[in-house]
């Protein structure tokens, strides 16, 4: 595989870092290279060339879609420009690798998904959190009705990098850019960790909250925020289940904390991404007095997996990147289906949208 990488921000850095390691972690021979990177500033797309050992560079996105060297393309762009870049793309019968969200409305992810099985190329989702080994246990255990009948479940992502209102605003806080705000960014995951897990959503109930209204804009000035800072939803599943997910960048004290609740008649399932060398479980069938057991996950990742640096090893939120890259460019060369793919990242945005409905409507929105 030859990719020609699109945005070099912190995605474009994760992506270029999952791809030079994916010999490291996985045990195959598998020749995949970054061919050419792109950004809109062509002295940071020199820069990231010379750093990265990445043979060209450009800041025109067209030279390395229409490069019939470059066979796949990886977008790391702002979430407004995925649309109309991933259609080119695949138009030009180029793989494609994209970041979340797949767009900023469910009308134009839709269409790629579609466009996507249409021109018969293979395309996926950055939804890297899937690829935690004990986010896999955790789908093995659900498939293995290990929780029964779902119950109920809750989901959080809470950041704190939006208090400080002095810091100029960032793209991901730019309606204009980003297409939404906290939503977009962290409930995408959030999102599809439940809808992987637990199945399709029936109905949602969405709330904002933008805490600071006034703050400093990217260009250094007073800027009237317009995109959410937090989100909260109330949501039903088609299983039955009952939740909530919430996610925020105005929580004073958090890092990246991502964390999963799902409880089933049978038994229940716990996750912190701060703590992501273990899975907690708890079974019915054990006694009640016994409490949650922490299953050690570590490195033990399934074959061709795990083979560095060790079963034991401790690992990161790297990790999952690196998972996520491998699982696309295993199922580009061995012509596997591939998850998650467009159509998921379409779905995740139908709810996204429905959520924001919901909020601007104030009534519970149902999903198709």
């Amino acid at each position: 595989m030859k990719i020609g990488v699109l945005g070099f921000g912190s995605m474009g850095k994760t992506h270029t870092y999952a791809i030079k390691n994916i010999p490291f972690f996985f045990d195959g021979s598998y020749d995949v290279k970054i061919i050419s990177v792109c950004t809109k500033n062509i002295e940071n797309a020199k820069k990231a060339s010379i750093k990265y050992d990445i043979p060209s560079y450009t800041d025109n996105e067209d030279d390395i879609i229409y490069n019939d060297e470059i066979d796949t393309i990886d977008i790391c762009t702002p979430n407004i420009c995925h649309y109309e870049t991933a259609k080119k793309a695949i138009l030009a019968g180029k793989n494609v690798y994209c970041e979340k969200p797949l767009a900023i409305t469910y009308e134009q992810a839709k269409e790629l998904a579609d466009l996507a099985k249409e021109k018969n190329v293979k395309c996926s989702m950055v939804f890297n959190n899937r690829f935690l080994l004990p986010i896999m246990r955790a789908k093995e255990l659900v498939c293995e009705g290990r929780l029964g009948k779902i119950l109920s479940f809750n989901a959080r992502y809470l950041h704190s990098s939006a208090l400080d209102t002095v810091k100029r605003a960032g793209w991901k806080q730019d309606k204009d850019i980003c297409g939404g705000g906290v939503l977009f960014d962290l409930g995408s995951h959030a999102v599809d960790l439940i809808y992987y897990l637990c199945g399709e959503f029936k109905s949602v109930i969405g709330k904002s909250q933008i805490a600071f209204p006034i703050r400093t804009g990217v260009n250094g000035e007073k800027w009237e925020t317009n995109a959410d800072e937090a989100f909260y939803m109330i949501a039903t599943l088609k299983c039955g289940a009952y939740g909530t997910v919430e996610v925020s960048k105005i929580t004073t004290g958090a890092n990246d904390d991502l964390t999963l609740e799902i409880h089933g008649e049978k038994g229940s399932i716990r996750f912190n991404l701060m703590d992501p060398n273990f899975l907690e479980y708890y079974s019915i069938d054990d006694g009640s007095q016994r409490g949650y057991t922490k299953i050690e996950c570590v490195n033990r990742y399934p074959y061709p997996s795990g083979v560095f640096p060790g079963v034991k090893a401790p690992v990161g939120w790297l990790r999952g990147h690196i998972g996520n890259y491998y699982n696309f460019v295993d199922c580009v060369i061995n012509n596997k289906e591939i998850h998650p793919d467009l159509s998921d990242g379409a779905y995740v945005q139908l709810v996204l949208d429905s959520a924001y409905l919901s909020d601007k409507t104030g009534k519970e929105v149902e999903i198709c």
